[in-house]
């Protein structure tokens, strides 16, 4: 089964045409600056990647949760309600040359997305397990999650 990987390649471009307004903040729209969300979407890409690269798809078990299903359906995650893993979390400072390096790295990792098995997974504390076939729609919506905050920082 091909893996459509175009609209998170388009989220990639996306970010990249932010880079510019890297440092740009409105803590109205929110906390953290332009910077923190690429920083953290391009993190969250790579670390996905990497952790399906690594499972074993034997031990993959079906328990996605009905929340999940209906977030992907919709491409939507709610503001404010989740809280991001440690090690995706963007350091205090994130230099531009970061969100460059991390953004190279994206656009090869999802071009291996392609190559998994079936069942390559990773555990998301609230939606359960994540599959190679609902990966793509997953990080789909988180980059599209963030991307939005951007919009509305810079507004």
């Amino acid at each position: 089964m091909k893996t459509n990987t175009s609209t998170l390649e388009n989220k990639l471009n996306k970010i990249e045409n932010y880079i510019p307004d890297f440092e740009r903040i409105n803590t109205k729209a929110s906390k953290a600056n332009v910077a923190w969300h690429l920083d953290h979407s391009l993190k969250v890409i790579n670390s996905v990647v990497g952790v399906l690269q690594n499972s074993d798809p034997n031990l993959y078990k079906d328990n996605f949760s009905f929340l999940g299903k209906v977030l992907l359906k919709f491409n939507f995650f709610p503001k404010g309600k989740a809280k991001a893993p440690k090690h995706v979390l963007p350091p205090e400072i994130v230099s531009k040359e970061d969100i460059i390096s991390q953004l190279t790295a994206a656009k090869e990792n999802i071009k291996e997305i392609e190559k998994l098995d079936a069942n390559a997974f990773f555990k998301h504390p609230m939606f359960g397990n994540v599959n190679k076939i609902r990966v793509v729609p997953f990080l789909n919506a988180h980059t599209n999650h963030h991307l939005k905050i951007v919009k509305s920082i810079l507004k």
